[in-house]
Parts: C-alpha cells; structure tokens; sequence
C-alpha cells in the first residue's frame, strides 16, 4: 500500500479535497504512483492528514469518476491503468463555486415551484423537465426593454449568419471559466437548436458513418439519420463508449457525451477519453462531436474536463446549448468548431442565413456579461441539489432491492431493480398509482431488455418528489 504525506498549502486558498486530488493526480500522471498499486482508505489518509473523511472520500470520488483511481468492492481503491496522458484542464470557474462548500450541505430551495401535470394528481418524473418557475423573469424583461428602448434598428436588419460577435464573445468567455476551453470567437457559431448545428456539421464534414453511444438521446440519432448519415450503435461499459469496438465499427465520426452521459450518467473515464482521441487522430479526417449539454450541474466534487479543452490534433467538435441551464424557449445552441473545420466554414458561410434573431442574441449577450447567467446558475444549482438529495432520501427505503446510478450530476437518477421487475412492469404499476417513470429501453438504438427506469425531478417540487415517492415505494416494495 501507497504511504505518502500531502503537503497542504498554508494559506487554504483551495479546499483540502481539491489539495489532495491534484496531489494524487499528479503523482499518478508523472508515474511515481504505478498502475494496480493500492491506495490508503479513505479513513486511514483521513487520520494520517488529520482532515475529515469526508473530505478524503470526496478526493477520492473525483479520482474515481475521472478514471485516475478504481473502487474495488470490498478491496479498497488502486491506481488504474494510465498511459500517454494528456493535459485535462481544471475548469477555473467551476473550481471557484465549490470553494467554501461542505461536502454534504443541502440548501433548500424557495418555493413557487410549478409541478408537471400539477393539480391532477398525476406526479410525472420527466427526465426533460427543468424547473421555469425560478426563470429570472424580471432580469430578462429589463433587458429586452433596455434593447428596445434604445431604438437599435440595426438588430432588426439580417445579421452575421456565425451569431451576433457580442454574444460569441460572451460564450467564448463562459467557456473558458466554466470549461477550460480555449477559443476564439471566429471558432463559435450560434444557432435555434442542436439540429441546426447538427446540419451545419454535415454541410462541412459530408456524409459520414457516426457511431453513437448505446444508449443514448434518440432525439440525436434520429436527427443524424435524418441528414443522410449511417447511424452505428457502439456499446457502453462503466468507462464510456468502447473504444475496441469504436474501431471494429467502421465509423469516421463519434457522437459522445463524456461528462455525464444520457441516459446512464456514466462519465467517461480518463484513460477511455485517451483511447477516443487517439482513434480520432489515427486517421484524417475523423472527428468527435462532443455533446456537454448539462455541465452546468454537478453535485459532487469538480466538474469533469471537456474533451475539446484536451485535443491536441483539432478533431473534437464541441456542442453546447442553453436549452437546459436558462430555458427550453430560447431555443440557442451552439458550436466550437476545431480550426480545420472553421476555415471551411469561413468558405462557405456565405450560403447560410442567421436562425437566432439578433433581439434574443442581443438579450442572451447581455444575460451572460452582465453576471447574470453566473447568478441564475448558481441558484439552479442549489435548487436542483436540494430536490437531488431529496429524491435520494426518499428513494433510500428501496436500496435493498433496488440499485440507483447516475446521482452525480444532471437532472434525473437511474433504478434498477435487482430482484427481477422488468422496466415494463415497473412503468405499468407506477401508471395504476399516477406516477410516470421512463424505461431506459427507449433510449437503445437496438431492442433491449431492460430492469432500469429514469426519475426526472428538476420540474416537481419537494412536496411532489416526496408524494411521488411514497407511491412508489407502495408499488415496489410489494
């Protein structure tokens, strides 16, 4: 077993878990701590640091999710195997909004929540919901009549068909605080949707063989078929997309969610993120099309890198939207593009017309300089963890017969049964108490049998999740 002292730093200026994981990080990265080698328990380099447990186990947790560290049951935690690692940048901005917070602190939410199909009766664990009723109405309707008031006729005229240059700016700079991304504006293209940019990504890549996750947003791959592509179903194991079988599949494209992954949760694991960017760099003209689409919400230790933040050989295409973090009505996405394929945009952008109008560029640009977006997610995030944590404790009474994954991040949790129900059962006896849940087998590009259903909670309010709960434990417990 590993024995090694940690030195913290003297001023604090960064929270003890973080201090920990970067030192293990690194350790790992320069090969001073080999792969398969044992760590101390989180208890015992507890007591050896003098720090909490909690606070090791946090480290810990964030090693494992990033792929540096492997849980084994009953065994403890080992180094798992890393090679020619690449550099994944802590996300400056995100580290900020973890300083100063204790591991398990719930802050409750306000209410005024309104509820799916509230007032029927019926509970609806929508894993698309999110919560409007904490939508910064008043900050948005000021600033739409500050634009109007200034009689800008200019935002009326047909703008740049890239996106307005204040509103890439403004993303450009989010992206380096919240993801450790490095761009330019000239790489940023705004549009009304993923399925716009998903077109665009077509007009300057040509028709291609896409591997998709199995299982993953259907919505995206029937989007892709749409556009002429050759949709190809590539498994899953705990570390990602497999990246053997990505190479037996004939593919030249690979559309991934490696943050947190839909519908599992699953993040994708550092060595795994390796094996995907060396598949794209083997061969040119293959790329990744890296789909962050709920960083913003993470409930335990720090964000997970992107992917685009670590590309050394500009093959990741990287697809953000503000469908979820601000609302599902403003209809703004967008794409950094890696160099090569911004130059052919260049050539050709000519041929497109802008699909957001410039009033709600103009709006979103000023939402976002202004602080705003920054206070608005904050909040979400407190928000969303206190339905988290919530959810979770009602759902505690089922863990003898039920597994629950995917609770790091996002906005709904997975429950798999372990004692033979079959999703189908579970919907069909969730419906006769009105409760909605949903099968993960919809989400499987090949038929599937499956035991696992998804719980949305981001649009119920706390009195919902915990009715809905109480039902379903009636149900299931039987």
């Amino acid at each position: 077993m590993i024995d090694f002292m940690i030195p913290f730093a003297e001023d604090r200026s960064e929270p003890y878990y973080e201090q920990i994981y970067h030192y293990i990080r690194e350790e790992i990265r320069a090969g001073r701590i080999h792969a398969g080698e044992r760590l101390p328990s989180t208890r015992l380099l507890a007591e050896k640091l003098g720090v909490s447990r909690s606070t090791t186990q946090m480290a810990y947790d964030q090693l494992v999710a990033e792929g540096y560290l492997e849980a084994r049951p009953y065994r403890g935690y080992y180094t798992a195997e890393i090679r020619q690692m690449l550099d994944f940048p802590v996300p400056p901005g995100e580290r900020e909004a973890e300083k100063g917070r204790q591991p398990d602190q719930t802050i409750p939410s306000a209410g005024g929540t309104p509820d799916a199909a509230a007032g029927d009766g019926k509970i609806d664990f929508s894993p698309f919901g999110i919560d409007l009723g904490h939508f910064p109405f008043s900050a948005w309707r000021k600033l739409s009549r500050d634009i109007l008031r200034e009689e800008n006729r200019d935002l009326f005229a047909s703008g740049d068909p890239q996106g307005e240059q204040n509103l890439r700016a403004s993303v450009r700079d989010y992206l380096m605080g919240s993801r450790g991304i490095d761009c330019s504006p000239d790489q940023i293209v705004i549009g009304a949707g993923t399925e716009y940019l998903m077109m665009l990504v077509t007009q300057l890549t040509g028709l291609r063989r896409i591997a998709m996750e199995n299982p993953t947003y259907r919505q995206a791959s029937r989007v892709i078929a749409r556009l002429g592509h050759q949709v190809v179903p590539v498994e899953l194991d705990k570390h990602g997309m497999r990246d053997d079988l990505l190479e037996a599949s004939g593919a030249d494209m690979a559309y991934i969610m490696p943050s947190h992954q839909f519908p599992t949760g699953a993040v994708m694991s550092a060595p795994r993120r390796q094996a995907m960017l060396r598949w794209a760099s083997a061969v040119p003209g293959r790329y990744l099309i890296e789909d962050d689409y709920d960083s913003e919400f993470r409930y335990r230790g720090l964000p997970i890198p992107s992917m685009f933040g670590a590309d050394r050989s500009g093959r990741v295409i990287y697809l953000g939207t503000f469908s979820q973090s601000v609302a599902p009505a403003i209809r703004v996405s967008y794409l950094v593009l890696p160099p090569e394929l911004t130059e052919q945009y260049n050539a050709i952008r000519g041929e497109f017309s802008p699909t957001v109008s410039r009033v709600d560029q103009e709006i979103l640009a000023r939402f976002l300089a202004g602080g705003l977006f920054e206070r608005h997610l904050n909040r979400m995030r407190r928000i969303y963890r206190a339905k988290h944590d919530q959810l979770l404790a009602e759902l505690a009474p089922l863990r003898d017969r039920f597994t629950i994954s995917g609770d790091q991040a996002g906005l709904h949790i997975l429950l798999e049964s372990q004692y033979g129900r079959s999703e189908p059962e579970m919907i069909q006896k969730a419906a006769e108490a009105d409760v909605k849940i949903y099968g993960v087998s919809d989400y499987f590009l090949r038929p599937a049998v499956s035991r696992t259903v998804l719980l949305g909670y981001a649009n119920l309010s706390e009195e919902k999740i915990q009715e809905g709960c109480r039902r379903l434990w009636k149900i299931l417990k039987e």
